[in-house]
């Protein structure tokens, strides 16, 4: 196992286990590594340094002097969201989440169905191709792309 520093095309960076270099290679080519923060696939392996083991012979480190600089504390939590703009996306997800319904793989038919009126009227969330969403759009089907990725499809 390998844990790769990312970077999306949005400039966020985050971190990832991948089996391989070949692995990551692999599923970020097929769309399957996305960034937690805006959904993008669009990622790519930022520039990490290497993590090196000391020896055991290496000597312990000597304790901290008075006089040496302490670390910080962050000034906030990184639960919390860095902008107004963040924290609007963040209570968007949470009333999504909370008022319609995961349907996964299957939006585009559940949201067809519910549009024919073949199946009950209900606010509905999920996986669509964008070919499968422009097709809705085309039928007259009320779609939106959502501007998050699902909780389900983070990695």
């Amino acid at each position: 196992m390998i844990n790769f520093d990312l970077k999306c095309d949005q400039g966020h960076g985050f971190n990832s286990w991948f089996q391989s270099s070949a692995a990551f290679d692999s599923l970020s080519s097929a769309g399957h590594v996305s960034c937690p923060a805006c959904g993008s696939t669009m990622v790519e392996k930022a520039l990490m340094a290497p993590r090196v083991r000391p020896s055991r012979n290496a000597a312990a480190p000597q304790a901290a002097s008075k006089d040496a600089p302490t670390s910080r504390p962050a000034e906030r939590p990184l639960s919390r969201p860095s902008s107004e703009a963040e924290a609007a996306l963040s209570e968007l997800r949470r009333r999504v989440e909370e008022n319609a319904t995961y349907v996964g793989d299957t939006f585009v038919t559940e949201a067809r169905a519910i549009h024919e009126g073949t199946k009950p009227d209900r606010p509905i969330y999920g996986e669509a191709k964008p070919e499968e969403a422009r097709a809705l759009i085309e039928e007259g089907v009320p779609v939106l792309p959502l501007p998050f990725a699902t909780g389900r499809k983070t990695n």
